[in-house]
């Protein structure tokens, strides 16, 4: 399965999630790839937009290997058994959790402005990429979701690696995903139009969405 650009992935997820029985979601893109898809999912779900900035804390020498991840709002999450298992000290640890944070706080700025993030507490919430690789980005944002003590979780998107689906679906309460074909290699052989979203693009699509309020459908 092929997409033209992230719109058009987004308005097929959209049709998908469109009927997910849930009271007053909140759809949740993962900056900055998701934000485009994740806009179109709540343009069809009738559902206020937000983003969600988290980083992995990724393991010195090893930065694919998560140690634990921080999320904005100064949320921070571990992964005990990884780091007692490279040895990794308090004061290390502790140093590299600051600096993600200090990564997370100027991204957040840059993205949100002034625009407050919404409050996810006792709501369902749709989370939404472009698509997933490792995911480890997205199980860190499912883990910040779930300190947040959101009610009901849906992870939708458009093309996952196998893998990847296997790892992240039970943590979901409900999961949307248009392909998962076993010839995946990368998210970006799945759409024509795959060039860098910008901050720009970002901060337009909250400003399209609203301070709180569901982005309309037009057309």
């Amino acid at each position: 399965m092929r997409f033209r650009d992230r719109a058009d992935a987004g308005r097929l997820l959209g049709k998908r999630v469109a009927g997910w029985a849930a009271d007053r979601p909140i759809v949740v893109g993962l900056p900055r790839g998701g934000v485009p898809v994740a806009y179109e999912v709540a343009r069809m779900m009738e559902a206020p937009l937000d983003i969600l900035v988290v980083r992995k804390i990724g393991a010195p020498g090893q930065p694919e290997l998560a140690l634990g991840a921080v999320g904005e709002g100064g949320i921070r999450l571990f992964n005990h058994d990884i780091i007692a298992a490279l040895g990794i000290s308090a004061e290390r640890l502790e140093r590299l959790a600051d600096e993600t944070a200090a990564e997370v706080a100027e991204r957040t700025g840059r993205l949100r402005g002034d625009r407050p993030p919404l409050d996810p507490a006792g709501r369902a919430v749709v989370l939404v990429d472009d698509g997933i690789a490792t995911g480890a980005t997205v199980r860190a944002a499912m883990a910040v979701l779930r300190r947040r003590d959101v009610d009901q979780l849906l992870l939708a998107v458009p093309v996952t690696s196998p893998e990847a689906l296997r790892v992240l679906g039970p943590l979901a309460d409900d999961l949307v995903c248009l392909s998962a074909p076993a010839a995946f290699m990368a998210v970006g052989q799945f759409y024509d139009d795959f060039d860098q979203t910008s901050d720009q693009e970002v901060r337009r699509l909250l400003e399209l969405a609203g301070g709180g309020d569901a982005p309309r459908q037009s057309g």
